[in-house]
């Protein structure tokens, strides 16, 4: 009896233990919360997908997220979109294009457009040159139809003849035999045209009036005896007076009464101060004199005139230097001008002796006078191309308007211009 008992009571439990375990698992069939012991792997991610992952992710993969989480995703969106913008390198500018291997070709200049009525008072100035030298160019020109070994040493007779040097006459022939070959044609215009071109080239290497350097702008004229520095001086004063400018005049030339009186006429014209010495006094003293008491009265122009002396004559050249150097001394840099006066009739002689006074002191410049009465004009060409100094006024007559800044086109087109002197067409 007792063992039946027994029997009863372990069915009884068993029975409930069964109905325990069935009730548990209808309670997960039905939705309950998980148990926190799931494994870590079926967890929901807390971390944002990043790009690569949204761009390969297929979305029906998306796990669902509560509304804020979709609000903190949309926000964050145009961060990963716009990620590779600000890494993207920036867009260089064009590189500029890289520098030439040759040297480019100068550009064309126009031709300067000449003043006729300058060049109208030049040719009346140059007559005789024309009527000389010109006149017997067109002569060997006329009814030539090519530059053979006769007309070449009619030129060359012509041009030496006429003091244009025996090194400047050589050059301008021969390149005048290298043009014709090259361009393979002569007549009297090709000719003509060609000895324009040469005597521009030759002539365009600076010139035309004084520069103000400085404040006086010192100017120390020299030459030998007769060539007209005194009334150079004066004719330059008398220019620089109208335009406006003060002047002071140095008589260095102490050995002639006459110069130091001539020179303050000309002051009295120009209301200008003559700086003087005693008769024979040292140059070199008046020179510095004068220059101390320019700069004191800050005038605009000192013209410091000085003895002739003889381009031979070595102690008169040394005398020279040292008026130069003691300018120097009293003021740094002067003087700003070196200017050589040459007499144009002398011809060739000119050359020499600016060849001379050259060797001896630095010129800045040429004033070659009286080149109305010679018919050696082309002292001019041998000047400026055997010496490589520039021509700064050339004098026509014995006023003072006479005495004419030098230009290269105006000079070369009264010279060679078509006129009743220039060869047929």
């Amino acid at each position: 009896m007792t063992i039946l008992f027994i029997l009863i009571g372990l069915v009884v439990l068993g029975g409930a233990a069964f109905a325990l375990t069935r009730k548990k698992s209808d309670a997960l069939a039905e939705g309950e919360p998980p148990s926190p012991t799931l494994p870590p792997k079926q967890a929901p991610t807390k971390q944002a997908p990043t790009k690569p992952e949204v761009l390969t992710q297929a979305p029906a993969a998306q796990p669902a997220a509560p509304p804020a989480a979709v609000a903190a995703a949309h926000d964050s969106e145009p961060e990963i979109i716009e990620a590779p913008v600000v890494t993207e390198v920036p867009k260089r500018a064009p590189s500029p294009p890289p520098p030439p291997t040759s040297k480019p070709l100068a550009p064309k200049v126009a031709a300067k457009v000449v003043n006729p009525k300058e060049v109208e008072a030049l040719r009346k100035g140059l007559t005789a040159t024309r009527g000389g030298f010109m006149a017997r160019l067109k002569s060997i020109f006329s009814g030539k139809k090519e530059l053979d070994p006769a007309t070449l040493e009619q030129l060359e007779e012509l041009m030496l003849s006429s003091d244009v040097g025996v090194k400047t006459t050589q050059a301008i022939l021969g390149r005048l035999r290298d043009r014709v070959q090259r361009e393979g044609t002569f007549d009297a215009d090709s000719a003509w045209s060609a000895l324009r071109a040469e005597a521009k080239e030759i002539l365009s290497i600076g010139g035309g009036g004084l520069t103000l350097t400085g404040k006086p702008t010192v100017v120390l004229m020299v030459g030998v005896n007769g060539v007209g520095k005194t009334t150079t001086i004066g004719k330059l004063a008398t220019r620089a007076s109208l335009a406006g400018q003060t002047v002071m005049l140095a008589a260095g030339d102490t050995f002639r009464a006459a110069a130091v009186q001539q020179l303050e006429v000309w002051g009295k014209r120009v209301k200008a101060e003559v700086v003087k010495g005693k008769e024979a006094s040292d140059p070199a003293a008046v020179a510095f004199d004068a220059t101390n008491k320019a700069k004191d009265a800050a005038v605009t122009l000192l013209f410091i005139d000085t003895a002739g002396r003889l381009h031979t004559k070595s102690p008169l050249m040394d005398e020279i230097k040292k008026i130069k150097r003691t300018i120097a001394k009293a003021m740094d840099g002067a003087p700003h001008e070196t200017l050589l006066v040459l007499d144009a009739t002398t011809g060739q002689n000119a050359v020499n002796q600016a060849a001379m006074f050259k060797e001896a002191i630095d010129l800045t410049g040429i004033v070659l006078t009286k080149l109305d009465g010679t018919a050696k004009g082309g002292v001019v060409l041998g000047i400026c191309d055997e010496l490589k100094v520039p021509v700064r006024y050339i004098g026509l007559g014995e006023r003072a308007e006479d005495l004419r800044e030098f230009d290269a086109d105006e000079f070369v087109e009264a010279l060679f211009g078509q006129d009743e002197t220039a060869p047929p067409a």
